[in-house]
């Protein structure tokens, strides 16, 4: 049985969240920490007050996305975090190129499903 576009695209997603957090692992921008509830609060765009960027993607981004998909929700109807990392984590001297192309995937995949 053929899947539908819209399986199709929340596959493309999945795989590449997995990606995701391949690559933050890869750059040793994962945290083996657990964080508390508390310490993510924020009112704030990114959380910038209290996460770095890496840090939002691992604590917020990713989980609240995995928990879309696995509730079979719908996506956010726009996605734009790559222009966020490419201020924030390209500043840094690690090689983020394709962390930020898999981000910029993310956000065309996500903004297209609607």
């Amino acid at each position: 049985m053929a899947l539908t576009s819209q399986e199709a695209a929340r596959n493309a997603i999945a795989a590449q969240l997995i990606e995701l957090e391949a690559g933050l692992r890869q750059l040793g921008l994962w945290s083996a920490e657990a964080r508390s509830p508390e310490s993510l609060a924020s009112d704030q765009p990114f959380a910038v007050d209290v996460l770095e960027m890496e840090q939002w993607l691992q604590y917020v981004f990713l989980p609240t996305l995995y928990d879309l998909l696995k509730q079979d929700a719908p996506m956010p109807e726009q996605c734009a975090v790559a222009p966020m990392a490419e201020e924030t984590l390209g500043k840094k001297r690690i090689p983020c190129r394709a962390l930020i192309a898999t981000l910029r995937d993310l956000d065309r995949l996500i903004t297209e499903t609607h």
